[in-house]
């Protein structure tokens, strides 16, 4: 029954916003194992911590317990995953500052099968901190106070006839920031005046579409999908000066800057295909547009299209080694909402990533791994619209040393900057790490 959904669940993961770690999660949730109980210990140096443009370097450690539990009945997959982890650096202790950092991860997905046609999917992954690598919540510096982000999707795929098949998808992503943050605004040199990230970010951002496939051959499948993106921001907060810190609005116009006047209405529409090539070779391609609509702006509602793509391959050259490359071009939110000299606020940002990860097996023991990727981003209206945008470049290299069954030894290093048209948003960071971790 399984095997009948496999071509569809290719097509609609990325539709139905579905993360790598989650998915790898549920292919985990296939094993035999029932429950899973994981710790690392590791000894680090991060010369940026709070991720800001003038750097702050600390020593430190961090613990990472987590625990799983799956359960794959006749017709239904469950899973549940919770992360911790604590963080502890020195530097911020000798100043007299709180030394930890808290993290909090939770996982789950369901799988069910209700016959050899129609199945379901639903997902939750809900993360708790404050570095913005983790939270990916739009902010580019360090969330003084929790940044919570909450994913949810639900996917339901049906096989009409052998051929023809859907999968609808609804999905429920939750921004929530609490504390103060710093933001573009002083960069911008308006004294005084510093929302915070949850001003400028809270937001929740409903998606609701349908892919309808048609499976060519075994090993290619083409669709055409829709999705609406609606996306309301709920920080309900002044979020820009005055008005007279503009030019004076149209008639009839009442601006007031404040959160809600960025929500967006965003309408997406691709074709693609996925196609195994090999048994070691496979990719998928979507391409299309999206049109946003700012239809709150307090100037001038206005509306652009842009393009979309999501494009990945695959390859397995040897077993437990892989390459993976991919591209995206999509939208995301932005802390920059400086206005432009017509008052206009900066909705959002167009961002196009390229991405790639090696992983090898060195050895029987010995398993290495490196990613990199770069995002280039534009800012739709405001200030910056005209600008160069943000370049973002990353990359990470980790070795893996299974020491037993239960234990294994791993080092690593991740470079992270941010190149920005924006006075001082700029910022670079290096990590380096070693430790321990234990499996059971």
């Amino acid at each position: 029954m399984k095997k009948i959904f496999v071509s569809v669940g290719l097509a609609a993961a990325g539709a139905a916003g579905v993360t790598t770690a989650v998915a790898q999660d549920m292919a985990a949730a296939a094993t035999p194992k029932i429950w899973n109980v994981a710790t690392s210990l590791r000894g680090f140096y991060d010369d940026n911590y709070a991720v800001a443009h003038n750097k702050t370097g600390s020593f430190g450690f961090e613990l990472t317990p987590s625990v799983s539990a799956n359960a794959s009945l006749q017709q239904t997959d469950i899973g549940v995953k919770y992360t911790f982890g604590a963080y502890y650096y020195f530097q911020r202790a000798d100043n007299g500052l709180n030394p930890w950092d808290y993290t909090h991860q939770g996982d789950l997905w369901v799988d069910h099968a209700f016959n050899e046609r129609f199945k379901v999917t639903v997902s939750d992954s809900l993360v708790v901190a404050q570095d913005p690598t983790l939270v990916q919540g739009g902010s580019t510096v360090r969330a003084n106070g929790d940044g919570f982000n909450n994913h949810s999707a639900v996917t339901l795929n049906s096989q009409w006839t052998r051929q023809f098949s859907t999968a609808t998808f609804y999905k429920n992503d939750l921004v929530v920031y609490t504390g103060a943050g710093n933001t573009n605004n002083v960069q911008a040199g308006i004294s005084g005046y510093n929302p915070s990230n949850a001003d400028l970010l809270n937001r929740i951002t409903q998606s609701v579409g349908t892919d309808f496939q048609w499976q060519y051959t075994e090993q290619t499948m083409a669709f055409i999908g829709y999705s609406f993106n609606w996306t309301l921001y709920t920080g309900n907060a002044h979020i820009e000066p005055s008005p007279n810190f503009v030019p004076s609005p149209p008639p009839g116009k009442n601006v007031n800057y404040n959160s809600q006047n960025r929500n967006t209405r965003t309408h997406y529409l691709y074709v693609g295909v996925t196609e195994e090539f090999s048994p070691n070779l496979s990719g998928t391609a979507r391409v299309g547009a999206y049109d946003t609509d700012n239809y709150n702006d307090p100037v001038s509602n206005y509306s652009s299209v842009s393009p979309y793509a999501d494009i990945n391959l695959t390859y397995t050259y040897i077993p437990g080694s892989y390459l993976q490359v991919g591209l995206t071009q999509d939208q995301n939110a932005t802390d920059v909402a400086t206005l432009s000299s017509s008052g206009q606020l900066t909705a959002y940002q167009n961002s196009t990533v390229i991405y790639g990860t090696i992983n090898h097996q060195i050895t029987p023991k010995i398993t290495g791994s490196l990613i990199s990727q770069y995002q280039y981003s534009t800012y739709e209206n405001g200030a910056y619209a005209n600008s160069t945008g943000d370049s973002d470049f990353s990359a990470g290299i980790n070795l893996n040393y299974q020491i037993n069954r239960n234990f294994s030894a791993n080092t690593g290093y991740n470079f992270d900057e941010l190149f920005s048209s924006i006075n001082q948003r700029g910022n670079s960071r290096n990590r380096v790490y070693i430790g321990l971790t234990a499996n059971y």
